[in-house]
């Protein structure tokens, strides 16, 4: 009997399952990521407009949801550590053999792996959301490893938190408490709060240098690590390691400030097609748009056959030269383009034909009434007709506006190609100068 007693020992321990693998498959771990997944998607859900299409604006999204998802991953982590309180076991496990830090290990780190694991969950699901409207570049992973260590930190840091606060508001006024710093540092009167703080708002045109993710995870991470060795270690002086770390990280990161981010590449850039006059150009971030934004303007271009002194492109360049008019907006995301289509082709063209004229700064009368003459023959507005019938039916100088306007579009549709070709290079000619003069009257 004790032979057998013995034989079958070993095989019981065995099959029992390491503690590590019972807290990631049946603790509260596995919950914990599935809320930080759920709350990610709700954040995003709500927002896809606004960056389906646009793998920078995917990316910065991703990355501020931080400022939510951290505090939630440190109240999972301080509701985690505070279970042995709850349960009334803390004298039992006080007894076991194995050592403090050991015995708290096996508790956080399932629930540090499931809450950074939820969280590059919804990114890789936000990423393939992107992917079949993307207009250009491509999937920006930079800041990812970075954020996720910062995730892993957060529940750390709250793990051992819950360990020492012995109350059951721990983990809610955690989760509150740190969702109210990391505002406060992005909110802080100088740069060096908002490079600390691991929700910096990141525009969709900037990229991290190659080093800014490595320097913000010793940061987060040194700091979680120092706050474990210095409760749990026997030796709580190795606490000084990754605390130097953490510290060394903060003062590189507050020293470099805007040079930890460089600006896109792409965004100086241009994609055109010249087979139009005037060519057009978008953005290379957004050059799968460039078809649609032809045909948007195909009208217009139809129209501008044959005539002079016309801009030699459409572009979204910010300043530049005369010889250019500027392209409408597309940014940010949700407008002017949703999941990579033009929401309203009708209103695009009748902005960029707005452009053309170059009259923007000039207040004559006369000059203005011909940029609205030439806007209403090349791209009508789509509220153009509205207020035509309200002029229609408004006051008796109203009425007499609006019949004096109809009139100069009707004379101007009225001329023969060759006349209206000639007569548009005239006002074309005047692109930059408050001057109708070298326009002949209609």
């Amino acid at each position: 009997m004790t032979a057998v007693t013995e034989r079958s020992a070993p095989a019981a321990r065995r099959r029992a399952p390491h503690p590590v693998r019972a807290e990631a498959v049946r603790g509260f771990a596995p919950f914990a990521g599935a809320a930080v997944l759920l709350t990610s998607g709700v954040m995003l859900g709500g927002k896809a407009d606004r960056w389906q299409g646009d793998w920078g604006a995917t990316a910065a999204l991703l990355h501020t949801a931080l400022l939510i998802l951290v505090p939630l991953a440190a109240a999972a982590g301080c509701w985690q550590g505070g279970r042995e309180r709850r349960r009334r076991t803390e004298e039992l496990w006080a007894t076991a053999v194995r050592p403090p830090l050991t015995g708290f290990l096996a508790s956080a780190l399932p629930t540090a792996a499931w809450v950074a694991a939820g969280y590059l969950a919804g990114a890789a699901l936000a990423l393939l959301a992107c992917w079949p409207y993307a207009l250009g570049g491509g999937p920006r992973l930079g800041l990812l490893p970075g954020d996720t260590v910062a995730m892993a930190s957060a529940s750390l840091a709250g793990q051992v938190l819950g360990r020492v606060v012995p109350t059951r508001l721990a983990a809610p006024l955690l989760a509150l408490a740190g969702y109210v710093g990391l505002a406060l540092l992005l909110r802080g009167p100088s740069d060096a709060s908002h490079e600390l703080s691991p929700a910096r708002v990141v525009g969709d045109a900037q990229l991290p240098v190659w080093w800014q993710p490595a320097a913000m995870a010793a940061w987060t991470g040194g700091l979680a690590l120092a706050a474990v060795l210095a409760y749990a270690a026997r030796r709580r002086a190795t606490a000084l390691l990754p605390l130097a770390a953490a510290v060394a990280a903060g003062v590189l990161l507050v020293q470099t400030g805007d040079g930890l981010w460089r600006h896109d590449p792409l965004t100086r850039r241009q994609v055109c097609d010249t087979s139009t006059t005037p060519a057009i150009c978008v953005n290379a971030r957004y050059a799968g748009l460039l078809p649609q934004v032809k045909e948007a303007l195909s009208g217009i271009t139809d129209k501008l056959a044959g005539v002079e002194n016309l801009p030699a492109r459409w572009d979204d360049l910010p300043g530049g030269p005369d010889d250019r008019a500027h392209l409408p907006m597309v940014t940010p995301m949700g407008w002017s383009v949703v999941r990579g289509r033009l929401t309203d082709p009708r209103q695009y063209a009748w902005e960029a034909a707005a452009a053309l004229d170059g009259h923007e700064e000039c207040d004559d009368p006369r000059v203005l009434e011909l940029d609205e003459l030439v806007e209403h023959y090349l791209a009508p507005s789509p509220a153009e007709s509205h207020f035509d019938d309200l002029y229609r039916h408004g006051t008796k100088a109203q009425r007499a506006e609006q019949r004096r306007k109809e009139a100069a579009r009707a004379r101007l549709a009225a001329m023969s190609g060759k006349e209206r070709r000639a007569w548009l290079s005239a006002y074309f000619a005047t692109a930059g100068r408050c001057d109708a003069e070298g326009v002949p009257a209609l």
